[in-house]
């Protein structure tokens, strides 16, 4: 070999990595993508020595050539960074501003509502979420963030329906150990208008801000029968349903008790609860479920080892599924403003909207690589999406022509 081989190939051994790069199984290198991509917002400690481990997995791949190191055995199973794989829950503080109480007196029930909020500022947006059913407010902690990044002075107002989260009922009418709600179409719509105002009332605003309604599965429901009612009339810039239309969701009414039955009843731990979430799909951002799931259990009072169960009985309110659905479709393309429909595959569409769709009326976008929960599972693309959604519709920036009369006559030439 010459001297100028030999110096070539130093060079490019030296340029190797020392060290080999672990592998991951198929279940960790899953939730190591979910990690990098929609990762805890708080610095991890480990995350120094992830990123050299990452670097050097790079660097291995490139050149196709791994040195053994004498220190380590090649092929045992290497110890993937507890950073990564923890469930533990996260809080809704780092999510969210504030949380509010905002309570309602009514003939028949007092009502605390609880809510999560991030103020808009500078005359920003607020973003009304309603989540789905068996869900609460933090199903949109990780997508307030996210919509926070493209959007700096909006605000995001993210409530617990009643019968789910920290929202309260005292029903006056009733006898204190009836634990039936009314969870119908119109009840949950109110609730929905009164939370918007009592808030607007408690953040002392003069004004409503402009406001997009942003609704999931039964959320989308509801955010379309407030747009198609107009009782917020101009405030209201656009709304958005996600991942719900009502063909396939009268369809899907009808295997609902079937689902229900596999579910687990009860979890030992708040951190098996997250797990089961992920493990199943139904969730399919670790991080989005560490801060979701926690808020959809409580302890069983019933049960000697104290063991975790659902806030929402979801079966107690068949009685009820048929009509948040019913009419969805028409609702969603008559009412007034901007309206985005996001959905997680197109065999969703009905065949309303995809007449609908093919006339130009709402804006359509597919995330085929989410599950139910589009704005958890792909929180990023979901803020963008929204983000773009509220710049079309902003009439603020609307700058009109000038009137005809006010227009200056042309000057005549001499």
């Amino acid at each position: 070999m010459s001297d100028l081989q030999r110096s070539f190939a130093k060079a490019k051994l030296a340029a190797l990595p020392f060290e080999p790069p672990f592998l991951l199984s198929p279940e960790e290198d899953e939730e190591k993508d979910q990690d990098d991509e929609y990762g805890d917002l708080r610095p991890s400690p480990d995350a120094a020595q992830d990123d050299d481990s990452s670097s050097s997995a790079s660097s291995a791949s490139s050149t196709g050539t791994i040195i053994p190191s004498p220190s380590k055995n090649l092929f045992a199973r290497p110890k993937v960074s507890a950073g990564r794989r923890t469930l533990e829950p996260l809080p809704w503080n780092d999510y969210f501003t504030r949380e509010l109480y905002l309570k309602v007196s009514r003939p028949t029930e007092n009502v605390t509502y609880h809510a999560y909020i991030i103020p808009p500022t500078a005359n920003g947006p607020l973003l009304v979420t309603h989540h789905g059913a068996g869900s609460s407010g933090l199903s949109f902690a990780l997508f307030a963030v996210q919509v926070r990044k493209v959007l700096p002075n909006a605000g995001v107002l993210s409530l617990d329906a009643r019968g789910h989260g920290e929202t309260v009922i005292e029903q006056l009418d009733r006898p204190s150990n009836n634990t039936d709600l009314d969870l119908s179409l119109e009840t949950l719509s109110q609730d929905l208008l009164d939370v918007i105002h009592v808030t607007q009332t408690q953040m002392a605003w003069p004004e409503l801000p402009g406001l997009v309604l942003i609704g999931h599965s039964l959320g989308g429901a509801v955010v379309t029968n407030v747009a198609v009612n107009g009782e917020l009339g101009n405030a209201v810039l656009g709304y958005a349903v996600l991942d719900v239309v009502e063909g396939s969701a009268i369809d899907a009414l009808q295997s609902m008790q079937s689902y229900l039955s596999t579910r687990p009843k009860t979890f030992p731990s708040i951190t098996s609860a997250i797990e089961w979430h992920t493990r199943s799909r139904t969730i399919r951002n670790s991080t989005s479920a560490r801060i979701s799931v926690p808020s959809l259990l409580r302890r069983d009072p019933s049960n000697a080892s104290h063991q975790w169960t659902w806030r929402t009985d979801l079966a107690a309110t068949q009685p009820y599924w048929e009509g948040w659905f019913a009419g969805l479709s028409r609702k969603f393309l008559d009412a007034k403003g901007g309206k985005l429909l996001l959905l997680a595959g197109t065999d969703r569409l009905d065949k309303e909207l995809m007449i609908g769709q093919m006339q130009g009326k709402y804006q359509l976008q597919v995330f085929p690589e989410a599950g139910h929960f589009v704005h958890e599972d792909q929180a990023e693309k979901t803020a963008m999406i929204v983000a773009d959604f509220y710049r079309r519709n902003d009439r603020s920036a609307l700058v009109l022509p000038p009137k005809v009369g006010a227009m200056s006559k042309p000057k005549t030439l001499a």
